[in-house]
């Protein structure tokens, strides 16, 4: 059963994914200007009500690795069965998420298994976690599985046995864009972007193809290298690639999950401790409350 830590971790992760879900304009994906789900097709409101259907699951997660105590295939395949179990959960409430799922599970795990670590250090144990196959995983193949294995692409299961990459990328644009002074919507705007500029994502292939693959992450980039989202500049380019993506019906959905791994580590420490469950409560994701 669930301890008040397990429960606390599992909110302070699904408080990251719905604060992603507050940001705009995201390029290509839900954000609050999108209610009625004209252009992403997802109504942002059921996003938010299927984020929060994540928790149960996440903090059985967080119990699973804290009763093991060890990276160890039984962990893998316990946090797998889950996994499903959490997707279906999901499903009836409109569904959504099954990439932040898997993100953000894997480092929910790792967070009970190494509560002193931070960053770089937290990835590196859900890699050791996800370096073990799941044997009770369906034997059909994915769509992006499929995806993967048609480019070439590492999709979700090759960025957590690299030790998300990604996650990593998006902590260092954190930390760059509030060092030089940008408010909090904007360094995370900046970290979506630089996922965005390099991520294979597997959705984008899918819709687009290697050649609208390419020309999203040549735009997320453009906007870095016009300064960012705070500079006017660089906001002028995320309006136009935001349009770009939309008329096109794109979507880096794969990027969205692993910036919401990376709020989530970067939220760290908030482990409701003994005595500690009024603290942790209080505290907000990173520097911005959501």
């Amino acid at each position: 059963m669930p301890s008040a830590a397990d429960d606390e971790l599992a909110r302070a992760a699904v408080a990251a994914l719905t604060g992603l879900l507050t940001l705009t304009p995201q390029p290509g994906l839900p954000d609050p200007r999108d209610l009625a789900a004209r252009v992403t097709r997802r109504d942002h409101r059921g996003l938010l009500w299927s984020a929060r259907a994540l928790a149960p699951g996440l903090a059985a997660m967080a119990a699973a690795a804290r009763r093991t105590g060890e990276p160890t295939p039984g962990l893998r395949a316990e946090l797998g069965a889950i996994g499903r179990c959490a997707e279906h959960t999901v499903g009836l409430t409109g569904g959504g998420h099954r990439g932040a799922l898997w993100t953000l599970g894997l480092l929910v795990a790792a967070a009970v298994l190494d509560p002193h670590a931070r960053g770089a250090d937290v990835t590196a144990t859900a890699k050791r976690i996800a370096a073990h196959p799941d044997r009770a995983a369906p034997r059909r193949p994915s769509r992006g599985s499929t995806i993967s294995a048609r480019y070439g692409a590492p999709g979700a299961r090759g960025e957590a046995r690299a030790g998300f990459p990604h996650v990593r990328r998006a902590l260092d644009a954190l930390a760059v864009a509030r060092a030089a002074g940008a408010d909090e919507p904007s360094a995370r705007l900046d970290a979506l972007l630089t996922v965005m500029s390099t991520l294979q994502d597997t959705e984008l292939l899918y819709t687009a193809g290697p050649a609208g693959l390419r020309r999203v992450q040549a735009g997320a980039l453009g906007v870095l290298e016009a300064g960012g989202t705070a500079t006017p500049a660089g906001r002028a380019a995320l309006t136009g690639l935001d349009a770009d993506l939309h008329a096109r019906a794109w979507s880096p959905r794969g990027s969205a999950g692993l910036l919401a791994g990376a709020l989530f580590v970067d939220s760290l420490p908030i482990t409701a401790r003994p005595g500690r469950r009024e603290e942790a409560g209080d505290r907000a994701v990173g520097r911005y409350r959501v």
